[in-house]
């Protein structure tokens, strides 16, 4: 019986991940006056897309079809080892915040290796700005994690959720505010959302992410969105988690009140995407290393406190 509540967070992180890209669709159609897409859009293109014949160029290989693949697979792993509404992951284990990076890295480079296998210079461009700024995400949420692993004393990702309390936040107040807006700056990166990419456009000047997918179609796309989806769902869900630390004692309104944080993550970066614009591909590097500045504040701090 103890398997049952773990195993319904993890169905339930499967099931509604869809749902954020169209929680962030409606409020960027509020903003700009317009009626926009349904929420459950994403539900619908999936179904679509499962259902369509892929088409593969001749030139590419195994490792084209793969990719898709293998990157969702890595990120529904990824999802096991993520808290829910402040209790324990489906697989917790000490040290399990870096087997969570090692999946995200092994994620993109999935991504990565099926883009160059076109033999594109499109998609290789698309590509290799993929690769750059990952070298600027991926330290700034390493270290972002060390310090909260510092703060909680724990070196599980459940640990160092559970550890955190509304005494934890008047404490480590400075802490984990930087924290917070570190992970934050990293959604954006990592998830391809404005300031950093766009994922509505197409023009090839400015895409990243987008532009490495190009070539893919049918249930291969449909992996790629269904990824997508789940990678911003944890990222959502680790800022969801440390801002909401009361914790009510009911398993049913713990959930409650975690998920609508996750969908407050959502409606932020709807309303990031509405009133910032997309930056410079030259000014991307230092948003990232402006979270990286965060993140080792805050690991500074803790050890000094």
């Amino acid at each position: 019986m103890e398997i049952i509540k773990p195993f319904s967070q993890y169905l339930a992180a499967m099931l509604l991940a869809p749902l954020l890209p169209g929680i962030i669709n409606r409020v960027k159609a509020f903003f700009g006056g317009r009626r926009g897409q349904p929420a459950l859009q994403l539900y619908f293109d999936l179904y679509k897309l499962f259902r369509k014949t892929p088409v593969y160029s001749r030139t590419a290989t195994w490792v084209f079809r793969a990719g898709p693949v293998t990157g969702v697979c890595a990120l529904v792993t990824a999802l096991l080892v993520l808290p829910f509404a402040g209790r324990p992951s489906f697989l917790a284990f000490e040290g399990d915040f870096i087997f969570l990076l090692y999946l995200l890295g092994l994620a993109r480079f999935a991504t990565v290796l099926a883009a160059l296998d076109t033999g594109s210079a499109f998609e290789g461009m698309g590509a290799s700005r993929e690769v750059q700024f990952a070298v600027f995400a991926e330290p700034a949420f390493f270290l972002g994690l060390a310090a909260l692993a510092r703060v909680g004393g724990q070196t599980s990702l459940s640990g160092m959720f559970a550890a955190l309390t509304p005494e934890t936040w008047r404490v480590a107040a400075p802490v984990l505010a930087l924290l917070t807006a570190a992970f934050f700056i990293v959604l954006l990166a990592e998830n391809s959302r404005v300031p950093a990419d766009d994922p509505n456009t197409h023009l090839e000047l400015t895409m990243i992410h987008e532009v490495m997918v190009l070539d893919h179609s049918g249930p291969d796309l449909a992996y790629i969105l269904y990824g997508a989806a789940l990678k911003l769902w944890l990222f959502a869900a680790l800022i969801a988690s440390m801002v909401l630390p009361r914790r009510t004692g009911s398993w049913a309104g713990d959930s409650a009140l975690f998920l609508l944080a996750v969908l407050g993550v959502a409606v932020a970066v709807g309303v990031v995407e509405s009133v910032l614009a997309r930056l410079r591909l030259t000014k991307v590097p230092y948003l990232l290393i402006t979270a990286f500045a965060f993140s080792a504040l805050a690991l500074i701090f803790q050890v000094g406190r």
